[in-house]
């Protein structure tokens, strides 16, 4: 009997989605290097499919993602941990243009909640708890939750979770700044693919740029910034769709983009 895939694919071509579910239940979706390779394969297909504009990455219900598959590291040395392809998976998946939407439920923590953080937008169940727990086996976060985890919520709130090990509830994750919206227990994939289609009804080009410009300016100074977003607002300009987003609205109808 074939082994059940640890990623599962679903498209709905028709609201121009993709739904990526993490699928090692057994495990709380532990991130094991299997299971990051199939997610790093889907998401790079997915971001080269022209049919598919904003993407969902999910688990189950009990949880997105509990941390990484700990017994890897149990024989892992220093020189593993610095290999080159464990630390580009997650590069890949920052590096993916397309919009993701992480659609959170139970627990997301360690390594669930980088991954989290390297989506766009996080909807989040009542029932979502965040937190990087590593300190607690002697490590620290390593795949991006020192840096992100600062830069969403501030320093204090970063320090006191990384060192202490407390959990934020979605209402306090919410007043932080680090997910987007927050849903009742049975809405949150339901809401997060509706909050995909709404992004993948908008222009795909701009879309992609200002997702770009946007991550530009978490990550550098102001005037850099600005600089970076008036080239992109340049390229967005030049593109067949802003002509027809203009067109669209000067004759009251909804628009046609094509993604050109």
């Amino acid at each position: 009997m074939a082994e059940a895939p640890l990623v599962v694919v679903a498209r709905e071509p028709e609201r121009l989605i993709a739904t990526v579910t993490l699928n090692r239940p057994e495990r709380l979706n532990a991130l094991s290097e299997p299971l990051m390779a199939e997610l790093v394969g889907a998401l790079v297909e997915l971001d080269a499919d022209k049919a598919i504009r904003c993407i969902v990455l999910t688990g189950s219900e009990q949880a997105f993602a509990a941390g990484a598959d700990i017994s890897e590291f149990a024989s892992a040395s220093a020189a593993d941990l610095l290999e080159p392809r464990r630390r580009s998976r997650w590069a890949e998946v920052s590096a993916v243009g397309t919009p993701i939407v992480a659609a959170v439920s139970g627990y997301c923590l360690g390594g669930g909640c980088e991954l989290a953080m390297c989506c766009d937008v996080i909807v989040a169940s009542e029932t979502a708890r965040f937190g990087q727990p590593e300190t607690a086996l002697g490590i620290l976060p390593g795949a991006g939750g020192t840096q992100r985890l600062t830069h969403a919520v501030g320093k204090a709130l970063a320090m006191d979770v990384i060192l202490s090990g407390r959990r934020l509830t979605a209402a306090e994750a919410l007043a932080a700044g680090l997910v987007a919206r927050v849903v009742p227990p049975g809405r949150w994939l339901e809401d997060a693919k509706d909050v995909a289609a709404e992004i993948a009804a908008r222009g795909p080009v701009a879309n992609r740029l200002a997702k770009e410009a946007v991550n530009r300016a978490h990550e550098g100074p102001l005037s850099l910034g600005l600089d970076y977003e008036r080239r992109l607002l340049s390229l967005a300009f030049a593109s067949e769709d802003a002509k027809e987003g203009v067109s669209a609205f000067l004759e009251k109808r909804p628009p046609e983009f094509k993604g050109r």
